[in-house]
């Protein structure tokens, strides 16, 4: 166990840094930043996560329960049906506030615009970390075996990598809002700390959760893809010329799946 919280920690510790580094982006682009490149940052994330979902998620979950002598699709549908119900109630109840919207979602709130923001970007990060945390944990469950470990490793580099556009995602519109570098810097960083926190949650549980991995895979492939039909295709085909939305999302998945077939 305690090699799986290593490994959960290193994994989303990563992914927390990659998301700092995104956030960087605001001592860069001191004025308005592109609206071109937001469509291209948020899709990419997208392809990345339905890619994931599915390889790092989904597959292994079917496996896994069959492995179990269950049904294969049972824990994967009702895990994912769970996972969507999941962020369609902290969407509902949580306020928050999309990048580029006027009015925040959620129930109401005197929380200011980029507080409201801030809050957006850390639901999603709430299935990231819970999902590298599981792999991680199942990898450890089995002994540290090889090919787990590196559908972890696979998770934990292509969510890192899709969190530096992300993070930038997070910093430029609150730097647009009026706040200052360091402070839109230090939220956007911020953003990213639920990853680790549900990660290794993930792990210290695993012992109790271990007869529910698949459900709990399935689960983190539900609530991601409710984040990406929700949010992140819908902003990334905003306005004309939605190709380059479109070519990001493609090219995210087909990172994500390269990886997770090679390292896996």
């Amino acid at each position: 166990m305690q090699q799986a919280l290593l490994w959960a920690a290193t994994g989303t510790g990563f992914t927390f840094l990659m998301t700092t580094l995104g956030s960087a982006a605001v001592f860069l682009f001191r004025g308005r930043s592109s609206a071109l490149a937001q469509r291209v940052f948020l899709g990419f994330a997208a392809g990345v996560m339905i890619a994931a979902s599915v390889w790092s998620l989904l597959i292994p979950a079917i496996e896994r329960a069959e492995e179990a002598g269950q049904a294969g699709w049972l824990p994967a549908a009702g895990g994912f049906a769970l996972g969507v119900a999941f962020l369609l109630v902290l969407h509902n109840v949580i306020p928050h506030l999309h990048p580029g919207e006027r009015d925040p979602e959620g129930l109401p709130s005197r929380w200011e615009r980029p507080t409201l923001l801030f809050t957006a970007v850390t639901l999603h990060n709430i299935p990231e970390g819970m999902s590298v945390g599981l792999l991680f944990a199942m990898a450890g469950l089995n002994g540290g075996d090889p090919a787990t470990f590196g559908m972890a490793v696979a998770l934990a580099v292509g969510i890192g990598i899709q969190n530096v556009p992300e993070g930038a995602a997070v910093s430029l519109p609150m730097l647009q809002e009026g706040m200052s570098a360091p402070k839109a810097f230090a939220m956007g960083s911020l953003s990213g700390l639920a990853e680790p926190v549900f990660g290794i949650l993930v792990v210290l549980f695993a012992g109790v959760i271990t007869p529910l991995m698949p459900w709990l895979l399935a689960f983190s492939a539900g609530a991601m893809m409710f984040v990406v039909v929700e949010e992140l295709i819908p902003e990334a085909h905003l306005g004309e010329h939605s190709n380059a939305g479109t070519l990001a999302v493609m090219a995210g998945f087909l990172l994500m799946m390269i990886l997770d077939v090679a390292l896996g």
